[in-house]
């Protein structure tokens, strides 16, 4: 495709709305309440503050003027920059969509659900284990998911990505406050008389507790921040440089990037509000250890069949909002690997997203029989057990990602040089934000603190 008939974003906030979608996923919503909840509450926030405007604005601005720079998908636009890059950051989101979509589905089989009034037999113990190792539902629901995805991405960057965005993201955000304010006002009482209340777990959430920390322990909370923040900012998986590769040349991407760094952050902190304050005024301490699938469909339906009438209203405004997080992202991910296929093949949309939609659904079908037809158990490299979506899940997001992160520090640090993206950033005679920090963090900081993520991801260190 050459550069003239490229599809740009309509502004600014077509962009921001975007890139935010992408970066607003399943991981705000699911680990960062349980990382904060473990890791000290404000403590935890703290630290993930203070990395989103170093580390994770570092590697966002570097992804988003790379895509600016080369008008590319992230494919051709890391082989331009350098012949023996660009591989891995297609590959990444190749094996993401498959399994996120398999999830996807579940969102809306538990949106079905409380819409239609099942809400109480949802939350009863073994249902969702038996949704999920049954045959064809799950297979049903992931193609349905899928498909929405490829329809939308099929409209293009501004009638497809663009318009959802603005229309999804504030729905979304407004979604999400409104959970989390009845989230406060909730109050439980059990048998013996103890009464937990929301704002008791808003405490939790928000006030550091440093009672028990220890350089060890600081380090570990360190390490849940960053890598919280590295797997929910959307990089390592090309869709910043292909959203990035849509954005005109007059855009202030700098300011941009703070703007998507504030509404990430705004969505994980009301997540953690949402959710935290529910779970413990109905289960206490021990529910606050629930994450992933576990919180959101076993722990969640509980907790909304606790609360009586109110319980299924609140759950069918909460799969809404899980569902439209699930499908921005969806849609990014999806962008990256056609906008790739587009540039470096030459072909069409529409047969570009055909043919990735073919190979995630295929690959898709494997994921959702992993937990029936062809379930088994593997021990991974970091001790958890699993099956084929956490196999897909530990390759791409603890191995590959870290990976790809740390080739794009190199190469721009150390290879091509900080110049390449500040130049970028500032050719409209736009100052960029943070400069001197940039350069500290893109060459030295930044890649050590991959490193660590790597090391610890595979098991070779122990935090």
């Amino acid at each position: 495709m050459s550069e003239n008939k490229r599809s740009s974003f309509s502004g600014s906030i077509g962009f921001v709305l975007a890139a935010a979608g992408s970066a607003v996923g399943l991981g705000n919503i699911w680990r960062f309440p349980y990382l904060a909840a473990k890791d000290g509450g404000g403590l935890f926030i703290i630290i993930y503050l203070i990395l989103s405007v170093t580390f994770g604005f570092t590697l966002i601005i570097t992804e988003v003027a790379i895509g600016r720079k080369t008008k590319k998908g992230p494919l051709s636009a890391y082989k331009s920059l350098h012949k023996k890059s660009g591989f891995l950051v297609t590959i990444v989101p190749m094996i993401i969509l498959p399994y996120y979509c398999a999830i996807g589905g579940w969102v809306i089989k538990y949106f079905v659900g409380f819409i239609t009034g099942q809400g109480v037999s949802m939350a009863e113990d073994g249902y969702f284990t038996g949704f999920i190792t049954s045959t064809a539902e799950p297979l049903i629901y992931m193609f349905i998911f899928l498909g929405i995805c490829a329809l939308i991405i099929l409209q293009g960057v501004v009638k497809g990505i663009e318009k959802l965005s603005k229309f999804l993201m504030p729905i979304l955000l407004i979604l999400v406050v409104i959970i989390a304010i009845f989230s406060l006002t909730l109050s439980h009482t059990d048998p013996d008389g103890t009464t937990r209340t929301g704002l008791d777990g808003l405490k939790i959430l928000f006030i550091p507790d440093f009672s028990n920390v220890t350089p060890g322990s600081f380090l570990s909370v360190l390490v849940d921040a960053m890598g919280q923040l590295f797997y929910s900012l959307s990089v390592a998986m090309g869709i910043m440089v292909a959203y990035g590769s849509y954005v005109k040349d007059d855009e202030n991407i700098s300011k941009s990037v703070g703007r998507i760094e504030i509404f990430d952050t705004i969505i994980a902190i009301l997540a953690g509000v949402m959710i935290i304050p529910a779970v413990y005024s109905f289960m206490g301490a021990d529910g606050l250890s629930a994450s992933g699938p576990g919180l959101m469909f076993i722990y969640l339906p509980k907790v909304f069949a606790a609360m009586g009438s109110w319980g299924n209203i609140i759950g069918v405004i909460f799969f809404a909002m899980v569902l439209f997080a699930a499908i921005t992202s969806a849609i990014s991910i999806l962008e990256a690997i056609v906008s790739s296929f587009m540039d470096e093949f030459h072909i069409s949309r529409n047969k570009a997203t055909i043919i990735e939609t073919i190979i995630a659904g295929a690959v898709a079908i494997v994921v959702c029989l992993g937990y029936n037809v062809w379930y088994f158990e593997a021990v991974l490299p970091n001790g958890t057990t699993g099956q084929v979506l956490d196999i897909l899940d530990y390759v791409s997001n603890n191995i590959l990602m870290p990976i790809v992160a740390i080739i794009t520090c190199i190469l721009i640090g150390w290879i091509l040089g900080p110049k390449t993206i500040i130049n970028e950033v500032e050719k409209c005679g736009i100052q960029m934000s943070r400069t001197k920090l940039y350069v500290v963090m893109i060459k030295f900081i930044a890649p050590i603190l991959l490193a660590i993520l790597f090391l610890k991801a595979i098991g070779l260190i122990m935090i």
